[in-house]
């Protein structure tokens, strides 16, 4: 085997203070046997974004890093980004100090174990590994039907995303030097990554139960976060706007031609209800596709102000 290159873990954290501690054990322990095995080097460290949290997880990053300063980094962003944003802010960080970076949640639902697959995956030459889930077993019904629901709707929206891969997966520094040509503000990895191209590949893992705390990922947010996926990647939504206004032109024009004979032929009588519902129909259907039209127009106000996606506060760091 080749040289063992450098691998970064990073990982964004907001209120993790009761799973951090087993979080950083449970990694320190696989990148020992990772060296030992000859498949890392002995500079690689595992970076924890701290984003914007309000517990004591920056406080507790600061301690791993004191305590181990050649293998624990931390960066501390000045806010609250958001998971995306923190994500690429640890890749933008160590895309120059690394040959490969594997991103992961710190809530332990990845399996560690499967960073030996992914590292063996880049060393026969792929520059994008994922980490897939093989099974939904753990997640509630309603969990697995809304997810599942959401990388089918994605692929029909024409998105290019991995189905049932979310955001653990290793990328190469070149495949990072790449992202960071994506300059848009509005962020959703899942689609970006695939659009880079390069030899890729998957392996697939059992997703654990949440080792501690609560969920960062409610419905509210789940929901905010498929939408942001779906109007950054595909503008179907807008193409169907212009097929249903296609649609209801034709009926209009049906509709008339049936009240134009029902005149004529004196059958007809004034319908209060039939009014109403068309009334409520149209009107609803109008405030449904303004409703999508205004997702698009604030991306665009959200592109063109070009704010920063997020802020470095601080980085602890031993350079080796």
């Amino acid at each position: 085997m080749e040289e063992p290159r450098k691998l970064y873990m990073v990982v964004p954290c907001y209120n993790e203070e009761e799973v951090l501690p087993e979080t950083s054990r449970r990694l320190k322990e696989k990148y020992q046997s990772l060296i030992q095995r000859g498949l890392i080097s002995g500079e690689s460290r595992v970076v924890f974004v701290n984003d914007g949290s309000k517990d004591n997880t920056w406080q507790l990053i600061c301690k791993l890093h004191e305590s181990d300063p050649d293998f624990f980094s931390g960066i501390d962003l000045a806010h609250n980004a958001g998971h995306q944003n923190a994500v690429l802010a640890g890749l933008m960080t160590v895309k120059d100090l690394c040959d490969m970076a594997i991103t992961m949640d710190a809530d332990l639902q990845d399996d560690i174990n499967t960073i030996d697959a992914m590292v063996e995956k880049y060393y026969e030459g792929n520059q994008v590994v994922y980490g897939v889930r093989s099974a939904r077993d753990t997640d509630t019904f309603f969990k697995r039907f809304t997810a599942e629901g959401f990388y089918k709707f994605m692929k029909t929206m024409g998105a290019d995303v991995v189905y049932n891969h979310a955001d653990f997966r290793l990328m190469s520094s070149r495949v990072l030097q790449e992202l960071a040509e994506f300059r848009e503000v509005n962020l959703f990895l899942r689609g970006m990554v695939p659009l880079i191209g390069f030899k890729s590949c998957c392996v697939y893992y059992e997703r654990a139960e949440r080792f501690a705390g609560e969920s960062k990922y409610p419905l509210k947010k789940m929901l905010a976060f498929a939408i942001n996926g779906i109007t950054s990647f595909s503008t179907k939504p807008l193409k169907l706007i212009t097929g249903l206004g296609c649609l209801m032109s034709a009926l209009s024009v049906v509709a008339l031609a049936w009240a134009f004979i029902a005149k004529i032929g004196g059958f007809s009588e004034p319908g209060w209800s039939s009014t109403m519902c068309s009334i409520w129909l149209v009107g609803g259907l109008q405030l449904l596709c303004l409703g999508i039209i205004g997702e698009y127009i604030g991306k665009i106000y959200s592109e063109v102000k070009a704010r920063p996606r997020y802020i470095i506060a601080e980085f602890k760091n031993k350079e080796k």
